[in-house]
């Protein structure tokens, strides 16, 4: 029963949330394998025995944590099976799979980001590796490319890779980004990271000519198709060896926060860019500039009690 009442949450979670791809899969991953455990649990029990002792989540638990699993993991499997134990409340015979939740703990660590200096010099190395390798080969263009307007636009790696050609609004510099859950917003892009774009587009126009069927997005593979999350971090990740640097895509999505916050930008400014539906979201990244703040405090003050 459980098995087939997890399908049906998944799939309320697709129709009716609207949730994106990466957050349904999350889902599935937290609760296929507590499902599994349950279900072997009550086969051995006799028919009358509750479903829902709360001996079971313990000792489930238990198994995660002799495993090494991060609180963090233990903390989203938690609130994972709290939203589905609030859809099974409404299903028949659902409440007697309710177990009593614990709240999970865990350390917090403050989202990695360049500093505004580390930034510039990636892409003042970018422009001489440009140079180097040919300014108009389209796949080093596309990767550079694909830096700038994470770093430009805050945008995360997924929608990066679904952004498509008829998405760019030229006239008013503007970009188009469907973000988690299929919700839609506008974000602005600079004069520079625009004349980057089309000059990019030139190349891809070129490059898709000799493709039979290329994908309307902005940037394709070799075989002139959309680009796999996958393979957004796997050419992310060579593009910064390439320029002496290590970052992600998510890296950009941070220093673009902390960068427009540092520089004096409204955080419900920097909200709606992001695409987060919720404030205490975005109000991590002051963490992330107070921690920067304390550092220079620390050095600079003579009464901060460091040695300088």
């Amino acid at each position: 029963m459980l098995k087939k009442e997890l399908n049906s949450f998944l799939n309320y979670l697709t129709q009716e949330r609207n949730l994106a791809k990466n957050s349904l899969d999350a889902y599935r991953r937290d609760l296929t394998g507590w499902v599994e455990f349950l279900d072997n649990k009550i086969k051995k029990q006799s028919s009358s025995a509750d479903k829902n002792d709360p001996l079971f989540l313990r000792l489930f638990l238990r198994e995660k944590t002799n495993k090494n699993i991060s609180n963090r993991s233990l903390a989203r499997f938690i609130s994972s099976l709290s939203g589905f134990q609030k859809y099974l409340i409404n299903r028949p015979g659902g409440r007697k799979y309710i177990f009593k939740l614990p709240k999970m703990k865990f350390s917090s660590d403050l989202p990695k980001v360049l500093s505004q200096k580390e930034t510039k010099q990636i892409f003042d190395m970018a422009d001489i590796v440009i140079d180097r390798k040919n300014k108009n080969r389209y796949f080093y263009s596309r990767d550079y490319n694909m830096i700038s307007l994470l770093y430009a636009t805050g945008m995360r790696r997924e929608e990066l890779a679904n952004i498509k050609i008829s998405d760019i609004n030229y006239d008013y510099n503007l970009m188009t980004v469907t973000g988690k859950g299929n919700k839609v917003r506008e974000v602005p892009l600079g004069d520079n990271s625009m004349a980057e774009l089309k000059e990019y587009l030139r190349l891809r126009k070129e490059f898709a000519l000799s493709k039979d069927r290329p994908a309307p997005n902005i940037f394709l593979n070799r075989e002139g198709n959309s680009l796999s999350n996958r393979t957004v971090d796997r050419i992310i990740k060579k593009f910064s060896k390439s320029v002496g640097s290590q970052f992600t895509p998510h890296t950009f999505r941070h220093s673009f926060a902390t960068h427009m916050l540092e520089n004096g930008a409204d955080l419900m400014l920097i909200k709606e860019i992001l695409g987060h539906s919720s404030l205490a979201t975005t109000q991590k990244y002051t963490h992330v500039t107070a921690e920067k703040m304390k550092r220079v405090y620390n050095k600079a003050h003579p009464r901060s009690g460091s040695e300088r």
